[in-house]
């Protein structure tokens, strides 16, 4: 389940991740969570937006689903994540990371979530 996310340019992780630990569900940040970056490309570049954050873990929410070359004027959106330990410090590194490769490429970020697996104090009571 979705427990952090930032979909605001300004906001800062660290103010992320303080709403996140004091909402429910609940952000845990002792374990790892699945970071995931909402970019919007154009199609004929997301084969190098993967192979290049494949470079540091990254793989596609849907690898399936990739636009084709022949979509070439189209926008389309790619999830990019990955498996770590989530602090404000890595987060921010990783936004920024991410917010330069899609500019690279001629794209944007939307923002980034975080999943972890529910707990059973996030679950609702018998």
């Amino acid at each position: 389940m979705v427990v952090a996310s930032s979909f605001d340019d300004v906001e800062a992780c660290s103010t992320a991740l303080d709403r996140a630990a004091a909402e429910d569900p609940r952000w845990d940040a002792g374990a790892e969570a699945v970071l995931r970056h909402h970019l919007r490309l154009p199609a004929s570049s997301v084969a190098d937006a993967v192979s290049i954050a494949a470079q540091d873990g990254y793989r596609p929410q849907h690898p399936d689903g990739q636009a084709s070359p022949a979509e070439d004027g189209a926008t389309v959106e790619l999830v990019l994540q990955r498996v770590q330990v989530l602090d404000a410090l890595h987060c921010s590194q990783e936004r920024s990371r991410m917010a330069g490769l899609a500019q690279r490429l001629g794209g944007s970020v939307d923002g980034w979530d975080a999943t972890q697996p529910a707990r059973e104090s996030d679950l609702p009571g018998d």
